[in-house]
């Protein structure tokens, strides 16, 4: 059978996005793509393939949640096998909860197996330029802070592992992606959820696609613009965690941390969970703004199983007075009798 090719054009578009994210001096190995069978993630298997002949692999994951998802993992396994590409089929379990929130932590755990078991050197999905649009609307929408409206991340780790996920689609449009496809002579899956009222992200593509101001490449710029501020906060977080917490032995068992507080809001709501994680508790951002506003006007506050008292003492370190917050954990409370 012969297949048809990518457009020179194109392929050496994607090679360079790919290159941008992943230079080929820092690649151990081959790129894994997470494909579904649905245009989107069809294209980025075509134009791997012809940008990186041998040195690709395909996994299509079926969720059990629609029993077309079988064929579709058929159809993926037919397209990779014609191009010579490694192949593996993976089933996942949802555990209960939000079906979608629960599915996506079910791919990506099963994607970083795939990716560690074959010694793949990252793992790439097919978000686009509209994925990016869409994602960032809906947070707007949602009132969310810098690291939520940082939208979708060209490049990151996927959760509890060491494996490198790219996006290297961000900057295209779907459409330039369905033609990718067409192209090449290939139809397509298609999930009837996508389209589905039922879901936040059906209803705002239904409205994008009505209006034609909104330009879905410059939305996806404004959130890898706001990515690169949250990864300068994030920094400074960090600084501030390593440079104005101390262990606090005063504490009965040696458990607490004292914080110099001296930080704008959003960097101390960084080291506010960074404190609370360290003394085994778990927040929200939300919650440590909450935990901030009560601090700094004086009032003790409590998150994640942990109390924080304010005070302001002369810190030896700067040689002035400061605002002190002290941290430890919740004490039992008394049982009723």
């Amino acid at each position: 059978m012969q297949l048809s090719a990518v457009d020179a054009g194109l392929t050496a578009r994607f090679a360079a996005d790919l290159a941008a994210l992943w230079p080929e001096s820092e690649r151990s190995g081959p790129l894994g793509l997470a494909v579904s069978g649905g245009p989107d993630s069809l294209a980025l298997l075509l134009l791997a393939c012809a940008a990186l002949p041998g040195q690709i692999a395909v996994c299509s994951i079926d969720h059990g949640l629609r029993p077309e998802a079988a064929g579709e993992v058929a159809f993926v396994e037919r397209i990779a096998g014609e191009r010579g590409i490694p192949f593996a089929p993976l089933a996942v379990t949802l555990a209960p909860g939000n079906v979608q929130a629960r599915a996506r932590e079910a791919r990506y755990a099963a994607l970083a197996g795939w990716a560690r078991a074959e010694g793949l050197g990252a793992v790439a999905t097919a978000h686009h330029a509209d994925d990016q649009a869409e994602t960032l609307l809906m947070r707007l929408n949602r009132g969310s802070g810098l690291a939520g409206l940082a939208g979708v991340r060209a490049t990151s780790q996927i959760a509890d592992s060491d494996v490198l996920l790219l996006r290297p689609l961000l900057g295209w449009r779907k459409s330039d992606l369905a033609d990718v496809v067409a192209v090449a002579g290939i139809t397509a899956a298609q999930d009837p959820s996508n389209a589905n009222p039922d879901f936040d992200r059906a209803r705002l593509r239904l409205a994008l696609a009505a209006t034609d101001w909104i330009d879905p490449v410059q939305v996806a710029v404004s959130a890898a613009h706001l990515a690169e501020s949250w990864q300068a906060l994030d920094w400074y977080g960090q600084i501030d965690w390593h440079e104005m917490v101390m262990r606090d032995d005063t504490v009965p068992g040696g458990l607490g941390y004292t914080y110099c507080a001296n930080v704008p809001r959003v960097i101390a709501i960084e080291t506010i969970l960074r404190i609370i994680a360290a003394l085994g508790g778990h927040a929200s951002r939300a919650e440590a703004g909450r935990a901030w506003d009560r601090l700094w006007a004086g009032e003790n506050a409590s998150l994640g199983g942990v109390l924080a008292v304010p005070g302001v003492e002369r810190v030896e370190k700067v040689g002035v007075m400061m605002r002190v917050w002290r941290f430890r954990p919740e004490p039992p409370r008394a049982a009723a009798h």
